[in-house]
């Protein structure tokens, strides 16, 4: 499991939240991710990323079918009203310049393997969600 998180405090700590930035921490991710995939590895990712450009370059660095994007579906109002860490508030305030989705740019995936709609459901089923559509696509028993 690679979080945007952890990522950002040691690997991409170097890189901060500007488009061209953005590009790079999600580039590296891919480049991980195809390690671990290459050694048999099955890799979850967690992380906001903004641009279908992207998101199709690391699809392109793994063989067919070795990535499933995951579009966590969530509108803007509610991810503010869920905001744990109080930076959507920051960001409105202008205290955090390029946040995805105030003045930062996000392109929803146009063909997402799997979507899931949050606003009204719990994580437990949102995972459970993702597991069923794992196992429907043949990557779990």
């Amino acid at each position: 499991m690679l979080d945007g998180d952890n990522v950002r405090h040691g690997l991409n700590k170097d890189l901060g939240f500007s488009d061209a930035d953005r590009v790079e921490n999600i580039r590296r991710i891919g480049e991980v991710s195809k390690l671990f995939v290459d050694s048999g590895a099955i890799v979850l990712t967690a992380f906001i990323s903004p641009f279908i450009a992207d998101r199709e370059q690391v699809r392109d660095l793994l063989p067919k079918g070795q990535f499933l994007e995951v579009f966590i579906d969530t509108p803007l109002e509610v991810c503010e009203s869920r905001d744990p860490k109080g930076l959507y508030k920051k960001a409105r305030a202008g205290e955090i310049k390029n946040f995805t989705g105030i003045d930062s740019a996000y392109e929803k995936p146009l063909n997402a393997e799997i979507c899931v709609q949050t606003a009204d459901k719990s994580v437990e089923q949102c995972a459970d969600q993702v597991v069923a559509h794992l196992q429907e696509f043949g990557y779990l028993g």
